[in-house]
């Protein structure tokens, strides 16, 4: 009896050591996996925590048609974007709408790019000749208040819907503004906005020199950028000037087609990199003509971001131009669009991008070749000066627009560096 128990222990004892070897080896060669279903498990737990306070609020608050439980679904998605990144965001069939008239190009509100940054709404971009640019609104300006409600880290979709309306009506917006620490409120009149992204094509006198300002990078980009470089060469241009200043981004597929024709077919442009090494893509260029070997000097400032960075990136990387003016933005993230049930969506940071030589300008920025800063002041005088060439005369400049005419100083660094390219 002491020997079969004995081999009965030694039989155990192989069997347990055998059936852990196994289990070890399922466990190595399965550990992906593995990591793959932990998250997930963790997912499954705090969305049924989610579920249950819903639940629990539905059944047991003492008022019962106080909230509806979509608005408590979309409350608690809309944490879940606030807690990622200024960027992230959850929104609801009605905001999803507004993103798809902004991409499209057209839509209703006061015409200004705004984004959080350091827990404020703040103005990236008046949009050129809109209500928010003739109503005086600058970059840099934060919204502290619509109408009666002062606002405290509100979420962005929600000063987004407030702006937006029915064209002809009015909202009260007001500004604090850095530069002189001083609120201004101010009643804009909603419009139909329609965003021509390539807003400025002309040849600067008898210089050579071609002029293209891009405001936006949307959908119809490629094809007005396409014409208007094809027009100035026509006209015989040797060079150009891209001006991106207070230009907030857009699609990157936008920004890569106005990039293109500077670079050899199968060049790298620029790549994102995502969460995992094998989430790296890299956009080369696919352009079957010789690429374009014009001087380039590009115009960036504190409101040149996202596309507009990789655009004036890949150039200044790969020597293909002289970049003039203040540093960049620094928003160097993609967002990608879910579709979402319901006719909601998701715009969700899920990579950064960098430019060829793998230079990353998230949170830091573009660095001018040649430094020129202006003022608020200035800028606002400079914009004004391009929208109304009809008003030549410094004194009635004043006097309509109660700013001083100002010269456009790093466009004139611009065409003096090119210039000098042209002569050499």
């Amino acid at each position: 009896m002491t020997t079969v128990r004995l081999m009965l222990n030694r039989f155990l004892a192989v069997m347990t050591t055998f059936m852990l070897g196994i289990v070890l080896s399922l466990s190595v060669a399965h550990l992906g996996a593995a990591w793959r279903w932990w998250p997930a498990r963790d997912v499954n737990r705090a969305a049924d925590a989610v579920s249950e306070v819903m639940k629990t609020v539905n059944r047991y608050y003492v008022d019962e048609n106080a909230v509806k439980p979509e608005e408590l679904r979309d409350a608690a998605i809309a944490a879940i974007g606030r807690k990622l990144d200024p960027y992230s965001e959850y929104m609801p069939p009605s905001d999803y709408q507004v993103l798809q008239e902004e991409i499209d190009g057209e839509f209703g509100g006061i015409g200004v790019q705004v984004e959080r940054k350091d827990d404020a709404v703040v103005v990236i971009a008046p949009m050129p000749g809109g209500p928010g640019d003739r109503a005086g609104v600058l970059r840099g300006d934060r919204i502290v208040a619509i109408g009666d409600t002062r606002l405290d880290k509100p979420p962005m979709e929600n000063v987004i819907r407030q702006l937006r309306g029915k064209p002809g009506t009015e909202v009260v917006v007001t500004f604090f503004r850095p530069s002189d620490e001083k609120e201004r409120t101010l009643r804009i009149k909603r419009e139909r906005i329609h965003v021509d992204s390539v807003r400025d094509v002309h040849l600067i006198d008898d210089t050579g020199i071609g002029y293209i300002q891009i405001t936006q990078f949307g959908e119809q980009t490629a094809r007005e950028f396409s014409a208007g470089l094809a027009r100035l060469r026509d006209e015989g241009a040797k060079s150009l000037i891209l001006d991106l200043r207070d230009n907030p981004g857009g699609l990157l597929d936008a920004a890569v087609a106005v990039v293109e024709p500077f670079f050899k077919n199968g060049e790298l442009i620029v790549y994102t990199q995502g969460r995992t090494p094998g989430d790296r893509q890299e956009i080369h260029a696919r352009s079957r003509k010789e690429p374009l070997g014009l001087p380039v000097a590009v115009l960036i400032n504190g409101g040149s971001a996202s596309a507009a960075e990789i655009v004036t990136g890949a150039l200044k990387d790969t020597d293909r131009a002289v970049v003039i003016g203040e540093k960049s933005f620094g928003k160097g993230s993609v967002q990608t669009i879910f579709n979402m049930r319901g006719g909601a969506g998701m715009r969700l940071t899920t990579a950064r991008y960098y430019t060829p030589s793998g230079v990353t300008i998230h949170g830091v920025g573009i660095q001018p070749d040649i430094p020129v800063k202006m003022t608020p002041e200035e800028e606002n005088a400079v914009r004004l000066q391009r929208l109304r060439p009809d008003v030549t005369d410094p004194v009635e400049f004043k006097k309509r627009f109660d700013l001083d005419f100002a010269e456009d100083r790093p466009l004139a660094a611009a065409v003096e560096e090119l210039k000098k390219k042209m002569q050499s």
